[in-house]
């Protein structure tokens, strides 16, 4: 993706790793449920890694990136990220993927004042009092205003009804960011109905829901939920459209049908037209034989982000590389990675996806102002 000049520095302190080698950290689960989310976002961030050391390295030093399974476990992370520090003498951390993870390092990585990009912790509270800490995907808040503003503009709808999963902060949270963007777009919300973690039988709120007759149907939650709701409105005959969130990535596997011509928003798209995108999904079925999902492109632009960062403080003291992070601009596979002041990806594009013939497909891109 670039040429060994772009990471040639002179007088690299080598503190946290051999003459040869600059050592960097990954933390994500890699086996139980959770497992596609780290092994992923690895896949994604070793391919930048051979990338970077094909094309000669940080100033011919090859980087290692040290990679350890979570397990979706805090205190697994916790273990895992004090080997990273204490015998492997990483010089910046790729991870958490999970937010919860991640927030349980959060106070020692501070302390420490270690480097720090997570590609995927998508909690607020991630990056808060946390000056060495970033992330390179956006915030539930960012998309959930994301996905309201392509209602408003690209759908043209006027109005809006909300599904939300009660006790699901997820799902609590996207909706509320998307509530306040609509209306402050001149639409109006229908109604909000509601259900629980444990629901199975969604014919109650959607018969609601139905009577409002809305323009669009906001659902945001994860598939194992979304696609019985998509299964149940279409055999109930409603034609609105609906939208949803990135935990919609993979409803077409199961409810292609029920998922036909709804859209929702997601970190990239795998048909994206970007030259860039497809650069890395060529490389990235060479390397695995699949196609990435986001948490790969994710874990992909954190690397390439770090590297960038490191070759622009020409040195891999921990303070060095924090300065140089706060001003990245990377133009990666998931947009364009630069921070704001808390370390968040600062007008970064969502890409909006839709279900079309069972595969997911390039729409649009938003970019919130």
């Amino acid at each position: 993706m670039f040429t060994a000049s772009i990471f040639a520095f002179a007088g690299c302190s080598t503190s946290g790793g051999s003459a040869d080698v600059v050592k960097l950290g990954f933390i994500g689960p890699m086996t139980g449920d959770a497992a596609i989310y780290g092994s992923s976002a690895e896949e994604g961030a070793q391919l930048a890694v051979a990338e970077i050391n094909a094309a000669g390295g940080i100033d011919g030093k090859n980087i290692e990136l040290v990679a350890y399974d979570s397990k979706a476990d805090q205190t697994e992370a916790i273990n895992a990220y004090n080997r990273l520090r204490d015998q492997d003498g990483v010089v910046a951390v790729i991870g958490g993927t999970l937010s919860g993870e991640t927030l349980a390092m959060k106070d020692i990585m501070v302390q420490d004042n270690m480097p720090v990009l997570s590609p995927t912790a998508t909690a607020v509270e991630v990056t808060q009092d946390a000056p060495n800490v970033f992330r390179a995907c956006f915030l539930d808040d960012y998309q959930g205003q994301a996905a309201a503003n392509f209602a408003a503009t690209t759908l043209g709808a006027k109005t809006a009804a909300l599904l939300i999963g009660t006790g699901n902060p997820y799902s609590e949270g996207v909706s509320e960011a998307f509530k306040a963007a609509f209306t402050a777009k001149g639409g109006t919300i229908a109604g909000s109905e509601s259900y629980g973690t444990a629901d199975k039988d969604f014919s109650a709120q959607l018969t609601k829901i139905k009577e409002m007759n809305p323009d669009v149907v906001f659902v945001p939650d994860y598939v194992q939920t979304v696609g019985p709701i998509l299964q149940k409105a279409k055999e109930m005959g409603i034609t609105a459209k609906f939208v949803g969130a990135d935990g919609w990535d993979g409803v077409q596997e199961e409810y292609a049908d029920a998922a036909q011509g709804n859209y929702f928003t997601n970190h990239y798209a795998a048909d994206s037209p970007s030259e860039t995108v497809q650069n890395f999904i060529t490389a990235y079925k060479a390397e695995y034989d699949k196609v990435p999902n986001s948490f790969a492109a994710l874990g992909y632009d954190a690397v390439y982000a770090m590297v960038e960062a490191i070759t622009a403080a020409g040195s891999t003291e921990s303070a060095d590389i924090i300065t140089a992070l706060k001003a990245t601009d990377h133009p990666g596979v998931t947009g364009t990675l630069k921070f704001d002041e808390e370390g968040n990806p600062k007008d970064k594009e969502v890409t909006i996806i839709k279900i079309d013939g069972g595969q997911l497909k390039y729409d649009s891109t938003v970019v919130n102002k």
